[in-house]
């Protein structure tokens, strides 16, 4: 290894290089561009000279799920109303000044970069978040989120809305941007066709996915609060029932060559996992706890994702539906329920399978050589297997 005078040493108590086994009394070496040097225990690199950390390091976080643009409408929604009140409420707080919507923005991003998150799959309905995503430090994947309620018939006024939204998104840096459909109840095949013709290969395709029982009985029988919302909405819903849960309604309409990012997944079953992984092998599965007791006061069952060997990651969702971007925040809420899950597990999903999802493995998600993936600490975490992990705080080296 070449000397680097401005190289940064840190040692700690545990390592978590993510692609290999935890490290007891390890050291990295990190240029100072961010690089990964080196990194092993303190018997084959030396600790002299290191910044000693009382904890563990382990790389940057990835943000599978966010909706930065909504950022502004934090502490505005009541918990634990269900999905259509909150999708009801959502609609009625999206006329705000621009400029809080713009500061607000600004604000999340910056929350997002001092909580160690290095790459975030954002939805945008809108173009609000092109200019801070941009200039910041974070690397963004912009899902372009379409939806026009399943109505047969003229899609252009859906193109016209999206198309100018998905054009002026950024691509700067390690930014990219794809057209994603919004959920299952609320796009139609015809829209799903258009949004498999449009984007490039090796996409990811975000989709929100069985979040509440009233989406796979809206696919399973025809009825429920969807179809009663539809209807409230002078709304004719084209399709018919398929007998069969939400889930696959997607997967008829989406294309298997691309990643797949199915989100939040409250009430997705076993049967459901397997269908997904049959279609296709480049499906992964995010969850956003913080989310889902926010908005249903529901948690999915996380022992049968790790049954099936299901490929998880972790997302916020947005300030309007969670009280933080933490991604840290997003794995305590986990672990406090599901303490069954052990932390090695949880930071693979907030990592190097979050950056799988997203395409940037290469380069983010595990502490590797010739990997620039941030360094964070967490602060006072000795043990492989902490009994609690609410004492314990995160903080940002590179």
């Amino acid at each position: 290894m070449e000397k680097n005078f401005n190289m940064k040493k840190y040692s700690a108590d545990l390592i978590f290089p993510i692609a290999s086994d935890p490290i007891q009394n390890g050291v990295v070496i990190v240029s100072d561009k961010g690089q990964i040097l080196d990194i092993g225990d303190s018997s084959r690199i030396p600790s002299e000279g290191s910044q000693k950390i009382e904890g563990a390091l382990i790389p940057g976080f990835v943000n599978t799920h966010c909706h930065l643009e909504l950022s502004h409408m934090k502490g505005l929604m009541k918990t634990g109303t269900g999905l259509i009140s909150f999708i009801d409420s959502v609609v009625k707080f999206r006329d705000f000044p621009q400029e809080e919507i713009m500061d607000a923005i600004a604000k999340g991003d910056q929350e997002m970069w001092d909580n160690g998150i290095v790459a975030v799959g954002d939805i945008s309905n809108k173009i609000d978040t092109a200019q801070v995503k941009s200039q910041s430090n974070i690397d963004y994947y912009t899902f372009v989120e379409m939806f026009d309620f399943m109505q047969a018939g003229n899609l252009q006024p859906t193109i016209d809305q999206y198309k100018p939204v998905y054009e002026g998104q950024s691509v700067s840096g390690n930014n990219k941007k794809s057209y994603v459909p919004h959920a299952p109840y609320s796009v139609g095949k015809e829209l799903f066709q258009f949004i498999r013709e449009h984007n490039l290969p090796n996409s990811t395709i975000s989709i929100h996915n069985q979040e509440t029982p009233s989406e796979n009985e809206l696919f399973q029988k025809g009825s429920g609060s969807f179809y009663d919302f539809y209807k409230g909405f002078g709304m004719e819903l084209p399709m018919k029932a398929i007998g069969k849960s939400a889930i696959h309604y997607a997967l008829e309409n989406m294309d298997p060559s691309q990643r797949t990012l199915f989100v939040h997944n409250t009430l997705t079953t076993k049967d459901d996992v397997l269908a997904a992984q049959a279609w296709s092998k480049d499906v992964f599965f995010a969850t956003c706890a913080n989310a889902n007791l926010y908005i249903e006061n529901k948690l999915p069952n996380y022992q049968m994702f790790v049954d099936t060997n299901a490929a998880m990651t972790i997302g916020t969702d947005s300030l309007s539906s969670n009280w933080q971007l933490s991604v840290w925040e997003e794995i305590k809420t986990i672990h406090r329920f599901n303490s069954f899950l052990p932390l090695a597990t949880l930071l693979q999903w907030a990592t190097l399978n979050g950056a799988k999802a997203l395409g940037y493995e290469n380069n983010i998600g595990s502490l590797e050589i010739g990997k620039s993936p941030g360094v964070l600490a967490l602060l006072g975490l000795t043990s492989l297997e902490p009994e609690s992990l609410e004492n314990i705080s995160v903080k940002r080296l590179f």
